[in-house]
């Protein structure tokens, strides 16, 4: 999930979501020109340099460490060095003639250019400033290092300890990206950080037994002995204790005392250095178009003008005798519409679940290998989190998990749990995500990649999916659909609007609060992410508009023809694309279908 789109926080978590851990096979089918076979030939042999480097620079890669290093480097000089390799690696991508390679290698192209440009764009921008949103940060990613970690072995064990020992130094090389942040005003807002220091106490515990990286020494691996295992439990224990534990601490202090008092007062980007230029960069990054900040704000008040006439069609199919707001009311605190606990919501969001898998063969001719579980936000990170989160496997012998936040029953509303659930679980991020890393004869680079306006256009494509399966039987739930997708559209309007056009975050929570019937204090969460995360937001809406117009196109030109379960084949069949690529594919697939 992903400074502003958690640049370092990944190299935290690269031991899974590592783009550059495979070769690239050489897929080309026999050229009819030499010039194809040369492009080709200089292509595969950039991408596996670059695979290559990336492997080099790794330390979940390494088992031996990178100089000393066992967690990621991010020393000024390592950074700048990291930086002129990629910016070279993008002048020799550039350099090739993407006209000369197939299909699949220029599908590879555009995926690794996406990879290394963002890379290069990031460090230009300066974002290792700042390695925190409103929800998460450098300190917290690091504690998926348990469950991504493997713990069959002494030297496994050795392997964890040493990158616990390690702790110390990849705290204080943020720490000091971080105040490099404070000097320049490059840093999260005020608004945003207020209780964020509650996740950095949640990892400074009393005892180290009680410390979430101390969860592998809790059950002894069969083939290790009870004489090892004591003596790596004494060692975790004395690392925890004196070099993990401290460092949160010591981290939290420099936030409450530095950090916080010093974070900039004003909520967009464009107030920051090179603030407007960052931002249109990452909506060019986030929506994969040319489409400038003022067109997606346009776009944004279309779309939100649509949904709010949607949703009075369903008020007035209700009989509900009263005004807009008078109705979002009712929804947000009449408790029939919420969980009498956390066990309760876990249940209904499982039971939604398997109602969904058990209408994909329907709609999917082909669906992913890897199951998945239902399981709640943990605790640590549940209060400023948002309402639902996929997180992918992160090995084969590993399940998906569609993510649940219980915190605050109250303001978790189950007549959206159904558009929640077919986004984040079947037929969203799981199935997609779960075909892209089973994707043959790939290289590793896509099949790991993630791009943002496909995955979450995807998504929100999903839950509009969801009609033609069966769900949204009620009004309050097809409400609640709506109020899904007036949410991505309030996107458009608020994430451009707080950052390029003077919007208060107060105007941003209005806004929301008047066109949907989120929880307030989902509203609050999510304003905050998208202060925090600039343009992020903007690609669900931009990807999922997208998906439905080939979706139309392809009706319109097939007409009886169209095969629900085919579209569904081609939209995915290629994994995580940009949004022009995707449309190139569709076209092909349409003109292949007309002539047979």
């Amino acid at each position: 999930m992903k400074p502003f789109n958690l640049s370092l926080i990944a190299l935290t978590l690269s031991s899974t979501l590592l783009v550059g851990c495979q070769s690239t096979p050489n897929i080309t089918s026999p050229s009819s020109t030499s010039v194809q076979a040369q492009s080709v030939s200089v292509f595969e042999n950039v991408a596996n340099d670059i695979v290559a480097y990336r492997k080099s620079v790794d330390p979940y890669q390494q088992k031996e460490g990178i100089n000393g290093y066992f967690l990621p480097n991010l020393s000024p000089e390592f950074l700048a060095n990291n930086h002129a390799k990629n910016v070279a690696f993008l002048t020799q991508l550039n350099a090739i003639d993407v006209s000369a390679l197939d299909e699949q290698n220029r599908i590879n192209h555009a995926i690794i250019v996406s990879q290394v440009q963002n890379t290069v764009d990031e460090y230009d921008f300066n974002a290792h400033y700042m390695p925190l949103t409103s929800e998460f940060g450098f300190h917290s990613a690091l504690s998926f290092m348990v469950s991504r970690s493997s713990f069959k072995t002494v030297e496994d064990y050795q392997l964890y300890l040493k990158r616990l020992a390690d702790v110390p130094r990849y705290f204080e090389q943020n720490i000091a990206w971080m105040k490099k942040g404070v000097a320049i005003g490059l840093t999260q807002p005020k608004p945003v950080l207020l209780g964020y220091e509650d996740s950095i106490n949640a990892f400074i515990v009393k005892s180290p037994e009680h410390s979430e990286f101390y969860k592998p020494f809790k059950n002894k691996p069969e083939h290790i002995s009870d004489a090892d295992f004591a003596k790596l439990k004494k060692q975790a224990q004395s690392i925890i204790s004196n070099s993990v534990i401290p460092s949160y601490q010591s981290y939290l202090s420099f936030f409450e005392t530095e950090y916080a008092p010093n974070a900039r007062a004003e909520i967009g980007i464009s107030t920051t250095p090179n603030g407007s230029e960052f931002y249109q960069n990452r909506v060019k990054h986030y929506t994969t178009t040319d489409m400038t900040a003022e067109q997606v704000h346009q776009l944004g008040l279309a779309e939100v003008k649509r949904v709010r006439e949607e949703m009075q069609q369903i008020i007035d199919s209700t009989g509900f005798k009263g005004s807009f707001a008078e109705f979002v009311q009712f929804l947000r605190t009449d408790p029939q519409f919420y969980a009498k606990s956390a066990e309760q919501l876990l249940k209904e969001a499982s039971f939604i679940a398997k109602k969904a898998d058990a209408q994909l063969p329907k709609f999917f001719k082909l669906l992913p290998r890897t199951p998945y579980g239902v399981a709640p936000v943990p605790d640590s990170i549940a209060p400023k989190y948002t309402t639902g989160r996929y997180v992918g496997a992160n090995k084969d012998t590993a399940p998906g998990y569609y993510w649940v936040n219980t915190y605050g029953l109250d303001k978790r509303p189950l007549y959206v749990l159904e558009a929640l659930t077919l986004h984040e679980a079947v037929p969203g991020h799981h199935l997609q995500i779960s075909l892209n890393k089973e994707l043959e004869n790939v290289p590793g680079y896509r099949r790991s990649h993630y791009i943002s306006a496909f995955g979450e256009g995807w998504g929100l494509y999903s839950e509009y999916l969801g009609k033609e399966m069966g769900f949204y039987q009620d009004a309050y739930s097809d409400f609640g659909r709506l109020t899904y997708e007036m949410w991505r559209a309030a996107r458009l309007v608020v994430d451009t609007g707080m950052h390029m056009f003077g919007w208060s975050r107060e105007r941003a929570m209005t806004f929301m609060q008047d066109n949907s019937a989120l929880s307030l204090h989902n509203i609050k969460t999510e304003t905050d992410r998208y202060i925090s995360w600039p343009g992020q937001a903007l690609s669900y809406k931009i990807g999922e508009l997208t998906i439905k117009r080939l979706r139309k196109k392809t009706e319109q030109a097939l007409g009886a023809e169209f095969d629900i379960r085919e579209f569904h084949f081609q939209i995915l069949k290629n994994g995580s694309l940009p949004l022009n690529l995707l449309e190139e594919q569709i076209d092909a697939y349409i003109e292949t279908a007309k002539k047979a």
